[in-house]
């Protein structure tokens, strides 16, 4: 149970965020490789490429463990149901709040529920002062978690060809 008890990040009252491992390739793939998931994140990705990032993902988190993106499992059936990200904002020093789903877990709740918490962990456990989050303008079901969770819309911007709003 310590074993563990060292992977998990933190809880919310159904939820356990916690790092990953090499065993995640299956549900790790599950988020990255679904063009629908990732309609609003990036492009999906081949489970080779999906299993060098999930490499990459742990590495990372390795060298910097207050950040990165973590594994989130449901607490009453210890069930993959997404993930959450710690990170910066690309070509910045900001720090934003991500996370992505998988579709049968879309409508539980689990966003608002996982960004609350999120913002919670960035503010007790990382000390910051601000967090922020990046959403594509059309994604407005994520704005909406966004601003249930306490956000603030700040400004648009351009990301190559995608209008994105930072909050």
């Amino acid at each position: 149970m310590e074993e563990l008890n060292s992977k998990i990040i933190f809880e919310t009252e159904r939820l356990i965020v916690r790092r990953y491992n090499a065993d995640d390739a299956d549900n790790f793939f599950a988020l990255n490789g679904d063009e629908e998931i990732m309609r609003y994140i990036r492009p999906a990705k081949s489970r080779e490429y999906s299993d060098a990032f999930l490499q990459e993902t742990i590495a990372a988190v390795d060298a910097n463990p207050q950040m990165g993106r973590w594994a989130v499992d449901e607490k009453s059936t210890g069930r993959f149901v997404n993930s959450i990200a710690v990170i910066l904002i690309k070509g910045t020093d900001m720090i934003q709040l991500g996370y992505s789903l998988l579709k049968n877990e879309w409508g539980k709740g689990y966003a608002t529920e996982l960004t609350k918490a999120g913002i919670n962990y960035v503010f007790t456990k990382m000390n910051l002062p601000f967090v922020y989050a990046v959403t594509e303008i059309d994604h407005i079901a994520s704005q909406q978690v966004l601003l249930k969770a306490g956000f603030k819309p700040e400004v648009v911007f351009k990301e190559g060809e995608k209008d994105l709003q930072r909050f």
